[in-house]
């Protein structure tokens, strides 16, 4: 149950984050929300840990914020396979990062508060 409550909170947050910034596009909506939310979640599961593993350095030397760029690129990959979505550029990429993520750790946060 805990990896469908997820999976839909993933969905909001992606769906927000097409609704919020005027260069992500989902045009066949629901179909397309589903194959971007899951191609997102199998990229983050095993293809982020495998970038971060080879860009310790550059990660180190500006101090974490090159996570930022391998979750753009995570995204931009995303837009590239899944038809019906699109990204505009690198930078709007970043931006629908950070709402995903930013969505995410409310309804993280929200989650926790309730178990206590």
């Amino acid at each position: 149950m805990n990896l469908l409550r997820r999976f839909i909170v993933n969905c909001i947050a992606v769906a927000a984050g097409a609704l919020i910034l005027p260069g992500i596009h989902i045009e066949n909506s629901f179909l397309s929300l589903i194959g971007v939310t899951l191609l997102l979640s199998i990229l983050n599961t095993f293809l982020k840990p495998i970038l971060i593993l080879f860009t310790i350095p550059v990660t180190i030397i500006t101090f974490g914020l090159f996570l930022i760029v391998i979750n753009a690129l995570i995204v931009m990959i995303v837009g590239n396979l899944v038809n019906g979505f699109v990204v505009d550029s690198f930078w709007w990429a970043v931006l629908f990062s950070f709402i995903i993520s930013l969505i995410n750790s409310i309804f993280r946060d929200q989650e926790k508060r309730v178990e206590m």
